[in-house]
């Protein structure tokens, strides 16, 4: 007797079990989304619910007891669950992005860290400092005294941290070369977050102030970045991409249910109503196209990263690098434009009532705007064509810092000026 040979699930087979697990949760978040944007009410309760459900343990390797989903599959999840909020896939940004960074670390420190990842502890940013620190340099300092290692500094942009359980600093240690990453709980008296974050989109992020007044490090937790040869700027990147597409997709779904129930039309146009007008379900179908084309560059990206990262490839470090840094860097370039058409276009298929405060349609694209703005797109265009025209391997900055002052122009140049850094 023959026996049947067990038929695995397609990849797409997959990532639907793998949704349909987590869309009920995702359902419950978008229901609030709009009140608790409205009245700045941070999603402490819905983030919550995402790790009682395992959604913060996603891509812990299987040999640590988790769940290896794929690049791919994570990322069209963020896409979800920033149609549902998109404060809430963007908040956890940071934390996804340190679970990639546990898996490059040695094995003590690994069999250390995922185990609280599937305990569902969640992990913040505190990177970027608001002023005062040199390109490539940052002003918070580890030192060593007394036998103890102390972290004191300020930073701004600290998204996600005042949910988190552990804040991920980056600083620098004077006599080690590059920077080093801090991790210390939030609930230590020596941390103060605060909720500051005056942005006009994604307001519920907690992109806010971090402060570290000598809080003690243990030395097993100080880790040393590493700047290139890594998936970590495309990781990172790819996230802000995923909550672009999701924005877009919330936009979409505005725009059909504001034209299927929508009673009123213009004199101007066919009389009919607007569900049934060929130009108005033309618009629709424009704004559809350019959000289905936004999520597809997403997904394209994604798989760019598994590729940089699977062993049947065999690629080195540089061709992994490359491989993943141009893939997310090109989507970079278009997803950020297709969102903000489809936020702006959901305003052409419905009338001046759309604009009321109360609706805040404008929201789609405030947020959209506002995650836009994290990487301008005529760097990351710039890049690529570097690439295309001189085979220039893309270089992501050490850290976002204060710029040396431009050299004196040859002609006219008053020489007695400084090269202060403001």
């Amino acid at each position: 007797m023959t026996s049947t040979p067990i038929r695995e699930l397609s990849d797409e087979a997959r990532y639907a079990r793998l949704a349909a697990r987590f869309r009920p949760v995702f359902g419950r978040i978008a229901e609030g989304a709009f009140e608790r944007e409205a009245k700045r009410i941070l999603p402490f309760e819905q983030v919550a619910w995402l790790k009682e459900a395992g959604f913060t343990a996603l891509r812990v390797p299987a040999e640590h007891g988790g769940e290896a989903v794929s690049h791919e599959h994570l990322f069209r999840l963020l896409v979800e669950l920033a149609e549902a909020d998109s404060n809430v896939s963007h908040l956890l940004r940071s934390h996804f992005s340190f679970v990639e960074t546990i898996a490059l670390q040695p094995r003590d420190f690994r069999d250390r860290w995922f185990p609280r990842v599937l305990g569902g502890e969640i992990f913040g940013n505190a990177a970027t400092e608001r002023s005062g620190n040199a390109l490539g340099t940052t002003r918070t300092k580890l030192s060593l005294e007394g036998g103890r290692w102390l972290l004191k500094g300020e930073k701004f942009y600290t998204t996600g941290s005042i949910f988190a359980d552990w804040v991920v600093v980056m600083a620098s240690t004077e006599g080690v070369e590059g920077r080093q990453y801090a991790l210390v709980p939030v609930e230590d008296p020596a941390v103060t977050i605060v909720d500051d974050w005056d942005g006009f989109g994604q307001p519920l992020t907690g992109t806010g102030t971090a402060v570290f007044d000598d809080v003690v490090v243990d030395a097993a937790d100080i880790i040393q970045r590493k700047v290139s040869s890594t998936l970590e700027p495309a990781f990172f990147q790819l996230a802000l991409l995923s909550v672009l597409a999701g924005i877009g997709r919330a936009a979409l779904h505005d725009a059909s249910t504001l034209v299927r129930d929508r009673t009123r039309t213009f004199n101007t146009g066919s009389g009919a109503l607007f569900r049934d007008d060929p130009l108005i379900q033309e618009r629709v179908g424009q704004i559809a196209a350019g959000v289905y084309a936004a999520e597809a560059i997403v997904v394209a990206a994604a798989r760019d990263l598994d590729a940089a990262v699977d062993p049947d490839l065999g690629l080195d470090a540089t061709a992994a690098f490359l491989r993943a840094e141009l893939g997310v860097q090109s989507a970079h370039v278009t997803v950020p434009q297709l969102v903000l058409d489809a936020a702006g276009a959901l305003f052409d298929v419905t009338g001046a009532s759309s604009t009321s405060r109360g609706k805040a349609l404008d929201r789609h694209w405030r947020n959209a705007r506002t995650v836009a703005t994290h990487n301008p797109v005529v760097f990351k265009a710039r890049a690529v064509g570097d690439y295309h025209v001189n085979g220039t391997i893309p270089q992501g900055l050490n850290s976002i810092g204060d710029a040396p002052a431009a050299p004196a122009h040859a002609a006219g140049a008053d020489n007695s000026a400084t090269n202060e850094v403001r």
